[in-house]
């Protein structure tokens, strides 16, 4: 009888005990650097968005919230890369999902052997349509995609961003293809950003805005999309379609194959769970510099 009521009370307790385990993870959601070592992906570009190759690791200074940081190693070699590729199947898409879903496999046909690539659709929810593959095979799932429902846009990157933290590859991507309105997220755009910046990863987004679009809605919905873009390091694609996209995705494939991998140590001083902002600096002129723009640090008080 004792070991009976003794049995009930050890399940009793690791109940509770999951719950208050579930509990936190609900509170603490945002992904946070885990590491004192930070990773930072800088792409340069020359004047036309051509990527500059051969940099040396003294051409480059790195800044957290405005104070230059030592750089603790430097990478400039061409490594693999993850890319979650996000298909907006929302109801105010119906006019545009064959183009998105031709886009996506066009980004997919110009992935090297060595890339991997998931894909994921979302509307009134966020679905895999394909996971994670270095082969170019394209499920036939893609094929049935349709457009229903509300726009769930938030939710999607910040889901792709966690799918991203965890894995090994140190380059990562979100490619989105989108109109832009989110119409149910639970997530905020802010969220969704600091989670891919956490996870490392740039975002890149194509504006599939309907022909048929007012420019009020056009105007607002590309300002969501180019603010992932900017914030995160990645670019905005306007035109979708034509030569225009194939050379757009070529130069992301591009991109991601060839940045500089810098790593600083975060000072005991910023480990405090806040954000901190990182700008990354090359001595040429004439170059532009993209990289993420900051990270929640990890609280070790």
């Amino acid at each position: 009888m004792k070991n009976a009521q003794l049995k009930k009370f050890l399940v009793s307790f690791v109940f509770l005990l999951s719950c208050v385990y579930s509990h936190a993870q609900e509170e603490d959601e945002i992904i946070k650097v885990d590491s004192s070592i930070v990773i930072v992906n800088a792409i340069v570009t020359d004047k036309n968005g051509n990527p500059i190759l051969g940099l040396k690791r003294d051409a480059f200074r790195l800044f957290v919230d405005g104070v230059e940081e030592p750089i603790v190693s430097f990478s400039a070699e061409e490594t693999p890369f993850a890319a979650v590729i996000l298909i907006d199947t929302s109801g105010s898409m119906e006019r545009q999902i064959s183009l998105a879903r031709s886009a996506a496999i066009n980004f997919l046909n110009g992935l090297r052997s060595e890339d991997t690539v998931a894909i994921y659709n979302f509307d009134s929810k966020v679905s895999m349509v394909q996971d994670f593959s270095n082969s170019r095979y394209i499920d036939d799932a893609i094929f049935d995609l349709s457009a229903k429902g509300m726009t769930v846009l938030n939710d999607a990157i910040y889901e792709a961003a966690q799918l991203l933290a965890q894995r090994p590859e140190k380059r990562r991507a979100i490619i989105v293809l989108s109109d832009g309105a989110d119409t149910r997220s639970k997530t905020t755009a802010d969220k969704a950003l600091k989670a891919s910046l956490a996870a490392n990863a740039m975002i890149y987004t194509v504006d599939m805005s309907p022909m048929n679009a007012s420019e009020r809605e056009k105007l607002q919905n590309r300002n969501v999309l180019r603010n992932f873009a900017e914030k995160s390091g990645g670019f905005f694609i306007e035109t979708p379609g034509g030569q225009a996209l194939r050379d757009a995705f070529k130069n992301v494939v591009t991109e991601l194959g060839s940045q500089y991998t810098l790593t600083f140590q975060l000072p005991e001083s910023k480990m405090d769970g806040k954000w901190h902002t990182i700008e990354v600096r090359v001595n040429r002129e004439g170059v532009k510099v993209r990289a993420r723009k900051g990270f929640n640090a990890p609280n070790k008080k």
